[in-house]
């Protein structure tokens, strides 16, 4: 079983930035086919932006522009970089990854699609 730890999470008023960082501390699929879910309270977990093999990314229509998706296969981390933060974004993020059958495009924002999962980390966003 893979595990992920996500780092980086806190407070920022509107129009800021955060990044967060997800480590791969275990497993055999690497960071290959990953991506982030958010869930505020009260709403469904949504994904946010997903990756495949080749680097090909899928991102939701809320953050497109704003959230850039990045990996290191070497040291085994996959980044999240939030600019223009919104009281909307605010969240718990989880990192979660894929197998490789299930390692497609369209699948990429699908929560069925994922088998494992980081703790979370929290985005607050204040106006």
């Amino acid at each position: 079983q893979v595990q992920l730890v996500e780092s980086g999470g806190g407070s920022v008023q509107s129009g800021g930035s955060l990044r967060l960082s997800c480590a791969v501390s275990s497993g055999t699929y690497g960071t290959d086919c990953m991506g982030w879910f958010r869930q505020a309270p009260g709403k469904e977990r949504e994904g946010v932006p997903g990756m495949i093999t080749d680097g090909t990314t899928r991102y939701a229509d809320s953050v497109k522009g704003r959230f850039t998706i990045s990996r290191d296969n070497t040291k085994k981390t996959l980044d999240l970089q939030m600019n223009s933060l919104e009281p909307e974004d605010t969240a718990m993020y989880y990192c979660a990854a894929r197998r490789p059958a299930h390692c497609y495009i369209d699948y990429a924002l699908e929560e069925w699609a994922y088998y494992a999962w980081g703790q979370g980390i929290q985005v607050t966003v204040s106006s």
